[in-house]
């Protein structure tokens, strides 16, 4: 997204930085790295709807979630309503500089209210439609933004530079944090991640692209506006409320039609913010009623369109009220409040995600840098905080209580998953304090993204025993405990299949490398088949293995499954090939962690078995 922030605040910026407003925009640009970099993990580890809400949610819990989820869709619902009535105004004024007609405030009103229906509509009606309509305008946008500034670089003035940092480093950080707002929308498709197509490539290309690309233009045009614009110019247009400096920077080496180019430009800028913002933020409340912390009818979807369609009325509802009720400006400097707030939530969610070493955590794309960057942009996002102002702070503060007693009223009693907190809290206390339900989950997504079928011996992993042996032991008494577990899964005789496995392993060692053993047998019978997994961190000793044996994949099946027998051997040897699997295998807390390694295995699966 090209924000509308562009057409709005160099006049503000310049006001407060002078010249340097420039290295402002970068600093900004930089600030954003971590950010982009760090939901880009979280949205190729877990693609699903909500963006912000749903990563935070399942790292920090669910009252930060429930925080997460209402402060995402206020601030992203408040700068659509904001960027609806900065067009109806750009409206006004290119109608006004056209012919000589003056609209009233609620004509204004009027419009940007038929404009917010008709992106409702627009967005019910179908993802895909909306997506092409944002691709279309955000081409245009950029098409005549690298248009001002080919043309524009010709009428620039270098005298304008002068003074270039007369106003001092603090105005240049501080002006960073102002025009920081503008980068926000580079993030904005992690909130319909669920509806990406190959989001583990396409969702990190994107953002990364998407920044680059905002960027070079950002600075390029406010460059550009800078070099041909007076510094009285733009300061006038800060007092007296102009919110069209590039329009006018363009009308300055272009007269008439590059002032009319510029305001279409602004107008889709405009336009792409509202309708992606809406776009975004409806998912948010969707994907909280999906975990029961919101009533269950905003999870509806069209049964026509496929859409989240209660969610985007909602969304839309409270966008209207906003536009014609609410002082917008004053809301819009709280949102961008939750803003910052939800970027320091979403880098410390990479950290917790990250150090509570859940198995099924498997983003496609990590972030560099981990996690010096993370911490780094959680301080530099808190100073950014502090210049805000003590009433964004106050209404930030009122967020958290009103989302506490909502969590506390009605979402405690009917959410009961761990979050990612758990787990990092579980490596310096209790295992008991944590349950299955978060690698359960991540394994279940992994899956769908990674379009992974499963095939018998995945059904049969997910049924198998596993057994977790403490302290060194041998293989005799691994068999015993095996033998009396398959016998009553196979309805067969414990010490027939105790015999079995000795026989087996004294006509040849089952060890079939360091440390990892297929122990397998064939039973007596028809149609059975099971296996039993074994993790031995202290080691197994084996009769002429020189080394403990720490994995064991145990085999049984009857004469009729020999061809299966050996398409199991071969997952298996799939699996065991796998990078750093024996490290992992080792690192699993508990038996639920080591069943969600093996479903998980990068290995070809057999549809037709």
């Amino acid at each position: 997204m090209i924000s509308s922030g562009l057409f709005i605040l160099p006049a503000i910026a310049y006001a407060k930085a002078g010249p340097a407003l420039i290295l402002s925009y970068f600093f900004a640009s930089v600030l954003m790295i971590p950010s982009v970099l760090s939901k880009a993990e979280l949205a190729t580890a877990m693609p699903r709807a909500g963006g912000t809400y749903f990563f935070v949610e399942r790292s920090l819990g669910s009252i930060w979630g429930l925080f997460g989820g209402l402060a995402g869709w206020f601030s992203l619902a408040l700068k659509s309503a904001f960027a609806v009535v900065g067009m109806a105004v750009l409206i006004e004024v290119v109608i006004q500089r056209l012919f000589p007609t003056q609209l009233t405030q609620w004509h204004l009103k009027a419009i940007a209210v038929a404009c917010c229906l008709g992106f409702t509509t627009l967005n019910i009606v179908s993802v895909k439609l909306t997506s092409r309509f944002q691709v279309v305008l955000v081409g245009i946008l950029l098409a005549i933004l690298a248009f001002f500034v080919v043309f524009g670089s010709g009428a620039v003035e270098f005298i304008r530079y002068s003074g270039f940092l007369e106003k001092g480093w603090p105005a240049v950080f501080a002006t960073a944090g102002l025009v920081f707002i503008s980068f926000g929308g580079l993030t904005k498709v992690a909130s319909i991640a669920e509806e990406v197509k190959q989001p583990g490539r396409n969702l990190p290309l994107g953002m990364l692209l998407a920044w680059f690309v905002v960027t070079i233009f950002y600075i390029g045009v406010i460059v550009i506006t800078v070099g041909v614009l007076d510094g009285a110019e733009l300061e006038d247009m800060y007092r007296q409320g102009n919110i069209m400096p590039v329009s006018l920077a363009a009308n300055k080496f272009m007269g008439l039609p590059g002032f009319a180019i510029l305001s279409f430009a602004a107008i889709a800028a405009f336009v792409t913010t509202a309708n992606g913002g809406i776009l975004a933020a409806s998912r948010s409340p969707m994907a909280m009623s999906r975990d029961q912390l919101l009533p269950p009818f905003l999870a509806r979807l069209s049964p026509r369109f496929k859409t989240p369609h209660s969610s985007i009325l909602l969304t839309s509802g409270f966008m209207i009220t906003a536009i014609v009720f609410l002082d917008i400006e004053v809301l819009v400097k709280t949102a961008s409040t939750l803003m910052i707030i939800l970027f320091i939530l979403v880098n410390a969610s990479v950290i917790i995600m990250r150090e509570s070493r859940i198995q099924s955590y498997q983003p496609k794309f990590k972030s560099p840098l981990y996690p010096y960057i993370h911490i780094l942009a959680i301080i530099a996002y808190s100073a950014l905080i502090i210049d805000m102002g003590l009433v964004p702070l106050l209404i930030t503060a009122g967020f958290i209580i009103c989302a506490f007693v909502w969590y506390l009223v009605y979402a405690k009693k009917r959410v009961s998953r761990r979050a990612a907190l758990v787990h990092v809290i579980e490596r310096v206390t209790a295992r008991e304090l944590v349950d299955a339900t978060l690698p359960d989950e991540l394994r279940e997504i992994i899956i769908e993204r990674d379009e992974i079928v499963e095939d018998r011996f995945d059904q049969l992993i997910k049924d198998c025993e596993i057994l977790d042996i403490r302290g060194k032991t041998s293989a005799e008494k691994i068999f015993r405990q095996a033998s009396a577990i398959l016998a009553e899964r196979l309805g067969t005789n414990e010490y027939v299949l105790f015999e079995k496995f000795l026989h087996r392993e004294a006509a040849g060692g089952t060890v079939v490398q360091p440390g990892f053993a297929i122990p397998h047998i064939v039973v007596e019978g028809e149609n059975k088949f099971d296996i039993l997994l074994v993790r031995a961190a202290d080691g197994i000793d084996f009769p002429h293995a020189p080394d403990p044996v720490k994995v064991m994949f145990v085999l049984t099946g009857s004469r009729d499954q020999r061809n299966y027998h050996l398409r199991a051997l071969m997952a298996i040897a799939q699996i065991a090939q796998e990078k750093q699997f024996e490290q992992r295998w080792l690192a699993a807390r508990d038996p639920a962690e080591i069943r969600n390694l093996i479903l998980l295995s990068t290995r070809k699966r057999d549809a037709n078995v």
